[in-house]
């Protein structure tokens, strides 16, 4: 009978969201042999500062071997990977895998993925959930085969997501959801001596996408019912950020950040408002509101380029210009 200590475990992931899993293998004493990630990222100003991935970080304080190849095809970096000698490879969050790769452990490579596959297959599955007001997601396990987030489903636990969260509490939701669910999956993956149960995606599921996000797929489109500007706004707050143009009475422009949102009780548009350009910014004396396709979205917080994230308030007392303001 298979027990854990016959495993020998290479671990892939790069950011914040994969050492959750890492550390759950680490903690629950899962035979670890070596861990693969990104390379050092520039910082800085100049980018003169190296910055290490939150995964090579973790492995490095605890005695992990660590690779950072440019390229996964690379030879040297496969020889030191079979130098190892892996029998299964855990990814989180990490990035494409050529079958050089994925296919080198005798019990395959299984993924954690932060939606319920074959839903939101993709590089951004946590932001577009919200984006698109789901009310539920989930993580999957599924084993890895030529294309991307396609393999065979081995485990998946749902996530409820509140109206009012945004993709920060969603993504620590999932961050530990999605260690629980990997030690879950190795249970299953000893229990069956290497071979555990797993089943085909069905296709007629796979309904949305999750491409990567850009700096122009966050931008607002104020032509849209309040509604989706709300969810989009919390689905990229706090990162990325979804960004519009504030263009001043005098004509002038300027990046703004919004963070936070709220659709008031009674959102309609007021009289003599209805026919104000969407986007168009009106105000009380201690609200902010927008004018969006069918109704107003109150914003509570954000940030002018160049200032720190503020309260509504704050800009209100200190960065509202008299005559009409349109964010663009």
């Amino acid at each position: 009978m298979m027990n854990k200590d016959d495993l020998r475990i290479v671990f892939m992931g790069t950011p914040e969201f994969a050492v959750e899993t890492l550390k759950a293998l680490v903690e629950n004493h899962y035979p670890v042999v070596g861990v693969v990630t990104q390379p050092d990222k520039p910082v800085g100003r100049h980018g003169s500062v190296l910055q290490p991935p939150a995964v090579k970080q973790y492995a490095l304080e605890h005695g992990l071997p660590v690779l950072q190849p440019e390229k996964m095809k690379d030879p040297a970096f496969l020889e030191q990977l079979r130098s190892w000698q892996p029998n299964l490879q855990v990814v989180v969050a990490f990035r494409m895998l050529p079958e050089v790769v994925w296919a080198m452990p005798r019990y395959g490579t299984f993924n954690v993925h932060a939606a319920l596959l074959p839903d939101y297959r993709g590089a951004a599955p946590i932001n577009w959930a919200v984006i698109n007001g789901e009310t539920r997601t989930g993580v999957t396990t599924f084993f890895l085969d030529h294309d991307i987030d396609t393999g065979r489903i081995i485990r998946q636990k749902p996530f409820d997501i509140p109206d009012t969260a945004d993709v920060e509490y969603v993504y620590d939701g999932l961050m530990h959801l999605g260690a629980a669910l990997c030690l879950e999956t190795l249970e299953d993956i000893i229990a069956a001596d290497g071979k555990p149960a797993s089943l085909p995606q069905d296709e007629k599921l796979a309904v949305h996408a999750a491409p990567k996000l850009f700096k122009d797929n966050c931008r607002i489109n104020w032509e849209q019912p309040a509604r989706n500007i709300y969810n989009f706004v919390r689905g990229l707050s706090p990162v990325p950020g979804a960004w519009t143009m504030l263009k001043a009475a005098d004509g002038t422009e300027t990046v703004l950040k919004i963070f936070r949102t709220k659709l008031p009780a009674d959102g309609a548009l007021p009289t003599g408002q209805s026919s104000e350009v969407p986007g168009t910014l009106v105000r009380d004396k201690r609200h902010l509101y927008v004018v969006c396709r069918d109704a107003l979205l109150q914003i509570d917080e954000l940030q002018p380029a160049g200032k720190k994230r503020m309260e509504a308030q704050a800009f209100l007392n200190g960065f509202w210009h008299d005559g009409k303001q349109i964010l663009l």
